[in-house]
């Protein structure tokens, strides 16, 4: 698997929505102890946690105030994003954004499980460093 500086190095990185990411990574830091990652602009915050991590977001507007929990995901790394996408669809996964690449560096693809879990499976496809796509480091590890 490629090293991407733009993308924590865990396997596994959960992703939690809030209705203001800075204000929630702020809180996090002092609460737990955590320290930033990234930023990516004001929406998003990359945290590291031990040797662990987790983002948070902002709500988008259709998650605000929605009975059916939304604002959460779960990001996983795989090797080739687009085979996993090929055998979740073969699986019954509902997909929700279809592989892309992008800037930061990211092949991902979004998918919904059967009880309408989101799930991003990201494949690093260059090394790249936050500032080269507007994000801003702060503790890379």
């Amino acid at each position: 698997m490629i090293w991407n500086r733009s993308i924590p190095r865990t396997t596994v990185i959960p992703v939690l929505a809030y209705r203001n990411a800075n204000d929630a990574a702020e809180w996090l830091c002092k609460a737990f102890d955590f320290t930033i990652r990234l930023r990516v602009d004001t929406h998003r915050v990359q945290l590291n946690v031990g040797e662990g991590a987790v983002i948070v977001r902002e709500l988008r507007p259709h998650e605000i105030g929605n009975p059916l929990g939304l604002g959460h995901s779960i990001t996983v790394r795989v090797e080739d994003a687009d085979a996993h996408c090929h055998r979740a669809k073969n699986h019954g996964a509902r997909i929700t954004q279809e592989p892309q690449t992008h800037p930061y560096g990211e092949r991902q693809y979004v998918a919904e499980d059967l009880a309408g879990h989101s799930w991003t499976f990201s494949q690093s496809v260059a090394d790249m460093l936050p500032e080269d796509w507007g994000g801003t480091s702060e503790h890379l590890q």
